[in-house]
């Protein structure tokens, strides 16, 4: 055992020691001692108690590693420390021997835990409480604190102060010693005493007190104020009952005096003193009055811990108050809440009901428009029955090839349906002479259809044939063909993401207008896919509507020729009606004609030059069809070109844009004799506009950089 102070040493004039183990409550203890306990004499014991007999089921153990953060700790604070290690089988024997041999005033311990010193393995079976029991039997001289998280779970205060004990008794039994009897006064008139012990062992009792009450309910009586006052009456009355004379005249405050008949103390007034001043030397006072001195002192300490414990008593109760208020608010928000929700929820059930009326009508109305759907397939299937004894040669020498071959994709209605969600109109984004054309999505993948007018499909097995031929014709500047449902006339093309050329020329949507080179590059582009269909085998293939609503855009501006082959896909009587109606109800779609195929009826290739020049002038114009070509030519004559051209666009290039208007004007002659040819004048000189666009710009992104 390490060494520690014994009764024949100079006891330290108020000595602290904490009891410490390995649980989590032992360094708050130690934190709540210094900073209490620990003010006028910078000393502090650290005790700890080693089973004596510790089992084999319990794991070794550093008992020194025990004591090695106190050290930091307390030489950061300035204090003293002192370690001492205890061997015995009985945990409190051993605490309150070291108790009575040291005097020791104040004993701190943490509260009881799983792994505390209160679960040691000797008191596991009996489930004993080390904190209670050195509460109920420590010395009378010494205080006992209980720490649990940094504050006081449970205190007892000394009743007497450590002057008071003349030896160190043995200790036996573990309860604490008692008062020697040879230190009271054996009248009972002349002083009244509240605890003290006989010479037989037995309690004396004052004639004027009860009877001794158990140790905690003492305390607590004691601690009133009320009692309080009574002690000291007594104390008071046992000093006057002394012989006075002139050396032993006591002299008592008047402040004190001032307070005794209200029955009560200000607990606030920081200058109480309760020390009987004598008017004689210290050292001559009767022992009685040194007794009464000892008894003043004691007293003022318990009132200071009481005030201290009514005032941590009432900042509870304020905040138990406080508390209590805030959860009467939130459970009354809580019900605020809980009473919207309910309204809420019922608003809700009402709009479900009202959805789901609308819901049945809705489901009413589909089944309606599903029986007409029905109705008008079937008449579709009549119409095809009666349109399959119709073929020709040509389509006749296909069907052989294809007859085990099939090369497109092909969709049922329900495919289509679900693409365009049943044709609403909300996805449709354009309308022909052909028939409406609808956005959609099949296989994860944006496409457009198209939905052939009823009179202008023909029979089944000739659209298949025909579909067939399309979809093997691929191109860079057309748009490509994915696949038909041919029961109901629906052809499946490529979503083109920046619309026809039509829109952007004219800036629909308030959309940003071409520049000049990426229009040059798209009238290369077209040239090069309209030449494509001119060198088709075994015969050309005449495209008989070009214009810019049938030239579409994609995400990057590359341009493509829609609506390719649509004359094939019908017969020559209903193309014809197709062309008629656009001559009649569309004056746009009349200014791309051939005027030389409306007098004749003959379709050639050069028909297409003449649709294409119309088109060239609006790419650099972008103005209406209609009387284009005399404009233009009217201010090349003036030389007025730049004032024709379209002013969105910045930085013509006079000269090019010069060429590109008297090449256009070439392809509008009325003869067809009179138009360059596709593939050695047109397609070449637009190629030499198109790479005359991107050196420049080329140029222009060097000239920026540098």
């Amino acid at each position: 055992m390490a060494p520690h102070f014994s009764s024949d040493e100079n006891v330290p004039g108020h000595t602290t020691a904490v009891a410490i183990d390995k649980d989590k409550n032992s360094p708050q203890a130690v934190r709540w001692a210094v900073e209490h306990l620990v003010v006028s004499n910078p000393f502090v014991t650290l005790i700890h108690v080693k089973h004596k007999n510790q089992g084999d089921n319990e794991s070794d153990y550093d008992v020194n590693q025990l004591f090695i953060p106190f050290r930091g700790y307390c030489a950061r604070k300035g204090i003293q420390l002192e370690e001492v290690i205890l061997e015995d089988a009985d945990v409190c024997k051993a605490l309150l021997d070291y108790v009575h041999k040291n005097l020791i005033n104040n004993l701190v311990i943490g509260a009881a835990t799983r792994n505390s010193l209160s679960s040691y393995l000797n008191y596991r079976k009996s489930k004993n409480d080390i904190p209670a029991i050195l509460i109920r039997s420590a010395p009378e001289f010494c205080s006992v604190y209980v720490i649990s998280k940094g504050k006081i779970l449970t205190m007892r205060t000394a009743q007497r102060p450590v002057s008071n004990t003349a030896a160190p008794p043995k200790m036996s039994s573990g309860m604490p010693p008692h008062i020697p009897s040879d230190q009271l006064e054996d009248e009972r008139g002349r002083r009244q005493v509240v605890r003290g012990e006989s010479r037989n062992g037995t309690d004396r009792q004052s004639v004027d007190n009860p009877p001794k009450l158990p140790m905690r309910d003492r305390d607590r009586r004691k601690s009133l104020p009320a009692n309080l006052s009574g002690d000291m009456d007594a104390a008071m009355r046992a000093a006057a009952a002394q012989p006075s004379s002139s050396q032993d005249t006591l002299a008592i405050d008047t402040d004190f005096l001032n307070k005794i008949p209200h029955g009560s103390i200000d607990l606030n007034d920081q200058n109480l003193d309760f020390s009987m001043v004598s008017a004689t030397p210290t050292g001559q006072l009767p022992q009685n009055t040194r007794d009464i001195e000892a008894e003043m002192r004691r007293l003022k300490l318990e009132l200071k811990q009481t005030m201290d414990l009514y005032s941590t008593a009432c900042k509870e109760a304020l905040t138990a108050k406080r508390k209590a208020e805030e959860l009467h608010q939130w459970k009354m928000e809580e019900a605020r809440k809980f009473e919207e929700a309910k309204q809420a929820g019922e608003a809700a059930l009402a709009m479900a009901e009202k959805e789901k009326a609308k819901c049945k009508a809705a489901m009413e109305a589909a089944e309606a428009a599903r029986k007409l759907a029905e109705m008008e397939a079937h008449r579709r299937r009549q119409a095809e029955l009666k349109a399959k004894k119709e073929a020709d040669e040509k389509t006749r020498a296909l069907s052989v090839l294809a007859k085990n071959d099939v090369r497109y994709r092909k969709y049922t209605i329900e495919e289509i349906e679900e693409a365009t969600e049943n044709f609403v109109a909300s996805n449709k984004i354009g309308e022909g002479g052909y028939g409406p054309v609808f956005k959609g999505k099949l296989d994860h993948t944006p496409v457009a259809i198209k939905v052939l007018r009823p009179d202008a499909a023909q029979g089944k097995k000739q659209f298949q044939q025909e579909v067939e031929v399309l979809c093997c014709m691929r191109h860079p500047n057309m748009v490509l063909l994915l696949g038909a449902c041919p029961e109901y006339g629906c052809l499946v093309y490529e979503y083109m993401f920046n619309g026809s050329l039509e829109d952007r020329l004219f800036r629909k949507g308030n959309t940003p207008p071409l520049s000049w080179r990426k229009r040059f590059n798209i009238a290369a582009e077209i040239a090069t896919g309209l030449l494509f269909l001119h060198q088709a085998k075994p015969e050309p293939l005449v495209h008989r509507d070009l214009k810019p609503a049938n030239i579409l855009l994609d995400r990057n501006y590359v341009s493509k020729i829609a609506d390719v082959g649509l004359a094939r896909l019908v017969p020559p009587s209903v193309a014809d009606s197709v062309t008629q109606y656009h001559m009649t109800s569309a004056a746009g779609t009349f200014c791309y004609i051939d005027p030389e195929y409306q007098q004749t009826g003959m379709l050639t290739t050069k028909s297409d030059i003449y649709s294409l020049g119309i088109m060239l002038l609006q790419i650099i114009t972008a103005k209406p069809p209609m009387g284009i070509a005399h404009h233009v030519g009217r201010a090349i004559e003036k030389g007025t070109l730049l004032d024709v051209l379209d002013p969105a666009v910045p930085n013509w290039p006079l000269e090019e844009a010069l060429a590109f208007a008297r090449l256009a004007l070439k392809c509008v002659e009325l003869r067809k004799k009179d138009r360059p040819d596709l593939g050695t004048v047109i397609v070449p000189e637009l190629n030499r506009l198109r790479d005359f666009g991107m050196s420049s710009d080329s140029r222009g992104r060097s000239n920026n950089c540098r």
